[in-house]
């Protein structure tokens, strides 16, 4: 069966809109320039590819600029702004480590603030495929509450952004929708039209995820619509432990696990102990999935305000777990593209996921996720409204010069950009935080309005 005109407008509106704005789509030639810092596996082992990343929601208990300055430190002690310092600076230190990034809202803010010096070494660790962005949107969007065209318009924002500041090489390969509550098939459709590879899902219903760990099912290739065919497949991820990493392996500031203590001269040695109980995690991991690698997620919200504390430690969990003596484990720094190259290497047969979605989510028996679909039903509406404004201000900015009144629709669209948040539009997060997302948008129209009154002069 054909693809009806229902479903062409929005897959040829994604093609328009990434075309339009100068991201390129993604070929076989792309994929093979940039990314190649992958370490290698060691067949007949497990490799534990090793993901070191940071969840930092665009707004949630507290405002997006007061996490990212990490201010009303009664909430949270943690700033973004602090985590981007430290983690560029403790990759530039050792070429073997990896870390991925999404939230692109967060990184403008940073980037902008930035010396040249700054700036050259970040792009050479973007080119050397050592600090990878996945996703690429503004924002790690909600799946059930926005309207479509505002979630392209939120990832057309963000991958510009990082295709304008890095070009090819920043291009992300793989989506990261770790955090939202349930994830449909319409949001898949448009990541597999957008030229991703595949994505990877945190949260699913305990029962599927129990049911997938047993029976070996954690990935598989979605189809989300199969009136597409194989066209519209989809490689699909369910991580183990949500995004966190493996009890006891939490080595943030504000964690209260224990360090690798390494040194004989010193009291408290306990490498061997600690490499031991992590090789036990890693093969309990390996006996939900069907191949011989598998992701161990290195981070959680917030984390790396102190970047040194996560990276010293985990060199030390590579260096003492592949030195052990006939061990089945490998442990290696990778990222979510290097995972799905490893993959693709065992020529699997992965089970499939037809015709369906992750909705609803059910974190337990008890707890099932769809109030939020109606959640804040007031700002719900006024998200939509603003929508509206967007759009008509995209089409009337076409009839000025380039440059006019640029600033003016970027204000607009940054603020819907953070407004597709998953603790945002989905009516999860504090009072306080939807009063400013508001105030963003409110601003962000009479900021459009200059455009609309130009366009009609």
């Amino acid at each position: 069966m054909g693809i009806t005109s229902r479903q062409r407008f929005p897959r040829l509106l994604i093609t328009l809109c990434l075309v339009t704005f100068g991201i390129p789509l993604s070929s076989q030639e792309d994929k093979t320039k940039c990314h190649q810092a992958c370490h290698p596996t060691v067949p007949g082992k497990i490799n534990a590819h090793i993901i070191a990343h940071t969840h930092d929601d665009v707004g949630w208990l507290k405002t997006v600029d007061q996490y990212y300055y990490g201010s009303k430190k009664e909430h949270s002690q943690l700033g973004v702004q602090y985590i981007l310092d430290s983690v560029t600076s403790e990759l530039a230190k050792n070429k073997d480590r990896r870390f991925v990034y999404v939230e692109t809202s967060f990184f403008w803010r940073w980037w902008e603030e930035q010396n040249e010096y700054v700036r050259v070494s970040v792009k050479e660790l973007v080119d050397q495929g050592r600090l990878e962005f996945l996703l690429g949107g503004w924002c790690m969007s909600d799946e059930a509450s926005p309207h479509y065209s505002a979630l392209i318009d939120q990832m057309t924002l963000g991958l510009k952004y990082l295709n304008d500041t890095f070009g090819e090489c920043g291009q992300p390969k793989v989506a990261w929708q770790i955090d939202p509550f349930g994830h449909s098939a319409e949001v898949a459709l448009e990541f597999a039209d957008m030229g991703f590879d595949g994505v990877f899902f945190g949260r699913i219903d305990h029962e599927d995820i129990a049911l997938r760990k047993k029976n070996k099912t954690m990935e598989m290739v979605w189809r989300p619509d199969d009136t597409l065919g194989p066209e519209g497949d989809f490689f699909t991820g369910v991580m183990y432990n949500i995004y966190d990493p493996p009890a006891g392996f939490c080595f943030d500031t504000y964690c209260d696990d224990e360090p690798i203590m390494d040194n004989p001269k010193l009291h408290g040695v306990n490498v061997n102990t600690r490499v031991s109980e992590f090789i036990e995690i890693v093969k309990k991991y390996a006996q939900a999935y069907k191949t011989n690698n598998v992701i161990i997620t290195m981070g959680g919200d917030f984390n790396y305000v102190v970047a040194s504390s996560w990276f010293k430690n985990i060199d030390k969990l590579i260096k003492y777990v592949n030195a052990k003596p006939n061990s089945e484990v490998n442990v290696l720094y990778s990222t979510p593209a290097c995972y799905l190259e490893a993959l693709n290497k065992e020529n699997i047969t992965w089970p499939s996921k037809m015709d369906d979605d992750f909705f609803p989510y059910g974190s337990d028996e008890h707890s099932y996720w769809t109030g939020y679909y109606t959640s804040r039903p007031t700002f719900k509406y006024f998200v939509y409204q603003v929508n509206v404004a967007l759009q008509m201000t995209k089409q009337l900015k076409t009839a000025l010069p380039n440059d006019t009144l640029a600033e003016e629709q970027f204000l607009l669209q940054r603020a819907m950009g953070i407004a597709q948040h998953h603790d945002a539009v989905s009516g999860t997060e504090r009072q306080h935080v939807t009063d400013d997302y508001s105030l963003y948008l409110y601003e962000g129209v009479q900021a459009a309005m200059k455009v609309i009154n130009a366009a009609y002069r």
